[in-house]
């Protein structure tokens, strides 16, 4: 191990007392964030706002995190992962606008679902036209009869409930519950319904009816408009908060001593803070605090998360198709999510060329990986000509994978008592969390930074009211 080095803060005698934001606190408070993505900037925008200057520390050698931007040599950049902002919170549209200089593109979100060699505009359940006959005779049937069950038939003690409940058995089993392995890792009756929020549209029957009889029904998606930058790909939303903030990259926090108030890096570096705040997954930070009791522990290791391998495509097609993202509900094809970069951006890939990302989802609770991401780069283009949307082999000019590790929250029954056990440990010791992994929850990045907004408020209300005490719960 490296020479290790102190970064000593006066004692708390020596220091003067100021007020900030309503806060009693001593003069240049130490605050540590932990993690350069949009809830660890958000967490730094607001103590900056208040007064008060905190160190962000990233592992990676950029900042970014999950909302990283990658690019490669042969012109083409990729996000890890289909990020937008589409946030109707004027406060961060503003601000993220400003932070990018104002260059960014608005959108109207197109989106649909590829099943059988049928593209269906999304949501299907109000789109059904053009599906073969039974299918539909089926879906409505079934829909008009779980609609008219007496409530009290229907007992929601899972996904799967819900779904039966919400659609039917047929489209139920159909659309979502295929989507549902292929995206969570495991089956619906394997999730609860407390993330649902806007994300499944339940329909009226005169809305099924006239979606199965109509080829072009209204826009009922929760995504309208969207924005993304115009240049350097969705990271770039971090431009200008970077620029005002202390971030030390190449910072990889391996302990925290929640006793001592300090934090240890993989190079040997102790750090002493006031507060801390971060957003880190939780199953890694509960590994990273030191002294951490054996029901917490036990509790971080049953929370679920999927890994997603993100292969990158570059076609020689200057257009593949208008939509923006699409669901893939067949079994055979080996993404659960396609999406189209350059219809976000026509920046991201080079002239003449189109970008296309598609996810394909892991967990290593449900679905351990057990091939490098390379072996999927093959299937990928498998269901690319599958489904039509390439030509040829020859039309691939560029192909590439990133891994996330940790991409979406698992609802699973496990979750609900393990992330308040967790939490509530955390808050004992004066440990902040935020993000989407902090707060281990299903949230956007606009969510996410307005996470670390309300995780940087707390840590002042604490500091001020004393309650951040070394070795408290410890």
């Amino acid at each position: 191990m490296g020479r290790t080095i102190h970064c000593s803060r006066p004692p708390s005698g020596d220091r003067s007392l100021t007020t900030v934001g309503g806060c009693t606190l001593v003069n240049d408070p130490n605050i540590a964030i932990i993690g350069a993505g949009f809830a660890g900037f958000g967490a730094s925008h607001q103590l900056r706002e208040l007064g008060v200057e905190a160190t962000i520390y990233e592992k990676r050698s950029v900042h970014g995190g999950h909302t990283s931007t990658h690019s490669y040599d042969d012109g083409f950049l990729f996000d890890e992962g289909p990020h937008i902002s589409f946030t109707q919170n004027k406060r961060l549209q503003e601000l993220f606008a400003e932070s990018i200089g104002g260059t960014y593109e608005k959108l109207r979100a197109s989106v649909n679902n590829y099943w059988q060699g049928h593209w269906i505009k999304h949501p299907a359940q109000v789109n059904l036209h053009g599906l073969p006959h039974q299918v539909v005779i089926d879906s409505i049937k079934d829909f008009v009869a779980a609609s008219h069950a007496p409530k009290d038939s229907h007992k929601i003690e899972n996904y799967e409930d819900w779904l039966i409940a919400a659609f039917g058995k047929t489209f139920a089993e159909t659309f979502p519950a295929v989507y549902t392995r292929k995206y969570h890792t495991t089956d619906a009756k394997n999730l609860t319904t407390d993330w649902l929020g806007p994300r499944l549209y339940r329909p009226e029957l005169e809305e099924v009816l006239r979606g199965a009889l109509v080829p072009q029904a209204p826009d009922v998606h929760y995504v309208d408009h969207f924005r993304y930058p115009t240049e350097g790909g969705f990271v770039s939303y971090l431009n200008g908060f970077r620029k005002r903030s202390r971030v030390e990259c190449d910072s990889e926090i391996v302990e925290i001593d929640p006793k001592a108030k300090s934090l240890r890096t993989s190079d040997g570096r102790v750090i002493e803070y006031d507060s801390i705040i971060s957003s880190v997954p939780l199953p890694r930070l509960i590994r990273m605090i030191k002294g951490a009791p054996p029901d917490v522990v036990e509790a971080a290791g049953k929370l679920a998360c999927t890994e997603v391998v993100l292969v990158n495509i570059g076609v020689s097609k200057p257009h593949v198709r208008d939509d923006h993202w699409t669901y893939f509900y067949d079994e055979d094809i080996a993404f659960a999510r396609l999406s189209y970069p350059s219809n976000f951006s026509p920046n991201v890939a080079p002239k003449g060329c189109t970008a296309l990302q598609a996810e394909v989802y892991f967990s290593d609770k449900w679905k351990p990986r057990d091939k490098p991401a390379e072996a999927y780069i093959e299937p990928v283009i498998d269901g690319l000509l599958k489904a039509g949307l390439i030509d040829g082999r020859d039309q691939v000019v560029h192909t590439s994978t990133i891994v996330a590790p940790f991409a979406n929250i698992i609802f699973d029954h496990d979750r609900p008592a393990a992330v308040k056990l967790i939490h509530g440990y955390l808050d004992d010791i004066g440990v902040g969390y935020c993000g989407r992994f902090g707060d281990w929850g299903y949230i956007w990045t606009d969510q996410a930074f307005a996470s670390g907004e309300k995780a940087a408020r707390r840590a002042l209300d604490r500091m001020a009211k004393g309650e951040v005490a070394a070795g408290v719960g410890a």
